[in-house]
């Protein structure tokens, strides 16, 4: 038993550390339990076999086809667009919105859906998006406890339940307590996330959401560290390729455009042509390169390529409308707002390949209230980051089809509000009711029925093609749920589970179940902070079991405490994934967790104390 201890305590410093990933972290565990025999390789193994593993798989299938189709933007959408620019109904229908599809679907999936478009709602609002965020993220744990397939927690519980010869939970045994969860949430939230998240709605109101291209410009210091370089006869660029020149990482500067004399006779037409300085573009004699980067930089830049630098006092012809030489006729700048899921999270600038795919250049990254414009090609991208992006109009245009990876706002903030839908959405929605409906009436078993509708999105063209589908799943989350299950295996085999029951019981068991059930309930909280909802219920399951067992008391009520509690953990960015999503992009601190989250976390505590044994009587 002490064994099996040290490597759980190894285990859950792992994984409050950070340093490691989750699930590599839960896989050395499950090799240590292996190797020191405690576990036998079919016991260690028995996790990735186990129902809520498969289960679990196809639900991120079929959520993955619900936001694939577009069904969940399209109610989401027009739902919210109801609220106006009132904030309070704003935040109410997101709320609503969020736990109803948080019910059943990921919630991590509901919040990465939402995300760019409550961002997009709020700036419409001319409100901060900061306020409404971090309710998002807690509504859709919320959302989650109403329905067997909500959040994982509830899988585990039923299963357990099962396995214990209790019989398993209907699809809606935990609607009156999602139900209560959701109001109580709404009750709580409202005036906390008005009286702690609002803080930048005063700078909100200072500022114009959807800015003009000048004041964009100023506000990343465009016209700072600019200079104007003429290519003469004697340069050593004149006639070659940028793409072949390798200048960002040479000389840590940016060619952002290139002004060319006109061939055209016409004198009523600009004499002057605007280029982006794309990898293709061929450098020509005469041409007046618009570079940015440090002086000494640039002057190291003109010297070893015979390159004239022109006075910043000096001027050639540009247009009335121009911003510090900057000119957006044809080459245009906008922000985007970098969402958690995005391929560019955690990769450098350099190593991006932003340019060569979308054929934009990205000019500074705007990070909380930081300004990032100088050396960004080794600067790593963050979820929420706001990237300021330069390239030609027609190439900003097409951003906007790849909502999944960032929200467009500026010049195209209109396009980035629209939401798509997809002609195979009605048939996601099919597939999706008929797969509630057998579980509801027990047509199916639980995992077949999932099993079967995450088939059917596949088939039914809901995917563009299985890649697509696979690329749904969250594997990281599947294998820690895979590799944490026999953790309670082995914490049972070496009497862990029955030691640590028999510390509650002799504790607060004579106080009666009331006390026990709130032991349970804040040891499952306290623990959820600092490791994953799901291990947390995977390791607190069968000890809660254990205890109502000793006792002589209904389990279903422990086990409930279990789930909500491993579900309603708040006062942590790191406690669930949700969390984690929108710390970056609505400009969390961990102590805006505390105080939002913590009170919540208690008060829903203190409720379900009560409500449980109502609802599930010992």
């Amino acid at each position: 038993m002490i064994l099996t201890l040290v490597i759980l305590t190894l285990s859950i410093i792992f994984f409050i550390s950070g340093k490691i990933r989750s699930d590599l972290v839960a896989l050395c565990a499950l090799l240590a339990l292996m190797i020191a025999g405690i576990l036998t390789p079919q016991e260690a193994l028995s996790g990735f076999s186990n129902n809520i593993v498969i289960m679990m798989i196809g639900l991120f299938v079929v959520g993955g086809a619900i936001f694939q189709t577009g069904l969940a933007k399209k109610i989401s959408d027009k739902i919210i667009k109801l609220a106006g620019n009132s904030q309070s109904k704003l935040f109410l229908l997101i709320m609503i919105l969020t736990s109803s599809i948080g019910a059943f679907v990921s919630n991590t999936g509901t919040v990465a859906l939402l995300m760019p478009i409550v961002i997009s709602v709020a700036l419409g609002a001319k409100s901060s998006p900061s306020r409404f965020l971090m309710p998002l993220a807690f509504a859709s744990s919320l959302g989650g406890m109403m329905t067997l397939i909500g959040t994982p927690p509830n899988l585990v519980i039923s299963n357990t339940l099962k396995d214990a010869g209790y019989g398993e939970l209907s699809f809606f045994s935990f609607l009156p307590v999602g139900i209560i969860c959701v109001i109580v949430g709404i009750i709580v939230l409202f005036p906390l996330s008005k009286l702690f998240l609002s803080k930048e709605d005063k700078e909100q109101k200072k500022k114009k959401i959807d800015k003009s291209l000048g004041e964009l410009a100023d506000e990343y210091q465009l016209s700072h560290n600019l200079y104007r370089v003429m290519v003469n006869e004697n340069s050593i660029l004149k006639n070659l390729r940028l793409s072949d020149l390798n200048i960002p990482q040479k000389y840590q500067i940016d060619i952002l455009e290139i002004r060319r004399k006109s061939q055209d006779k016409n004198p009523f037409m600009k004499t002057t042509l605007q280029k982006f300085a794309e990898a293709k573009t061929i450098i020509e004699v005469d041409d007046v390169l618009y570079v940015k980067g440090q002086f000494e930089k640039v002057l190291m830049f003109t010297n070893d390529n015979n390159l004239e630098l022109i006075e910043t006092s000096l001027s050639e012809e540009i247009s009335e409308d121009s911003s510090h030489n900057l000119r957006f006729d044809s080459i245009g700048i906008t922000e985007l707002v970098l969402m958690s899921n995005s391929k560019l999270v955690n990769k450098r600038v350099k190593d991006s390949g932003f340019r060569e795919k979308y054929k934009v250049n990205i000019l500074g990254i705007q990070r909380s209230d930081k300004y990032i414009l100088q050396d960004l090609k080794d600067e790593k991208m963050h979820s929420g980051d706001v990237l300021l992006v330069q390239g030609q109009w027609s190439d900003i245009a097409l951003l906007n089809d790849e909502q999944s990876e960032w929200l467009v706002v500026g010049k195209t903030i209109e396009e980035g509000s629209k939401i798509k839908l997809n002609y195979k959405a009605p048939i996601a929605a099919t597939i999706m009711l008929l797969m509630i409906l057998s579980m509801v009436f027990n047509i199916l078993p639980s995992v077949t029925a999932v099993m079967i509708a995450a088939v059917l999105m596949v088939l039914s063209g809901c995917f563009t093609n299985v890649e697509a589908a696979y690329k749904t799943i969250n594997w990281e989350s599947i294998v820690l749920i895979a590799a944490m299950l026999p953790m309670s295996i082995a914490i049972e085999k070496t009497g862990g589970a029955q030691a640590f029951s028999e510390i509650i019981v002799s504790t607060a068991g004579g106080y009666g179940p009331y006390v026990v059930l709130a032991v349970i309930y804040f040891a499952t909280s306290l623990m959820t902070m600092f490791i994953s909802n799901t291990a947390t219920a995977v390791l607190f399951a069968p000890i809660a079991l254990q205890i109502a067992i000793t006792i002589g008391v209904n389990p279903t009520p422990m086990l409930f405490a279990v789930a909500v509690a491993a579900s309603m953990c708040f006062a942590s960015p790191f406690s669930t994934p949700p969390n984690a999503l929108v710390m970056s992009a609505g400009r969390y601190t961990f102590m805006d967790y505390v105080k939002v989250g913590l009170p919540l976390q208690l008060i829903l505590g203190i409720i379900m104390i009560f409500v449980l044994p109502i609802i599930f009587p010992f």
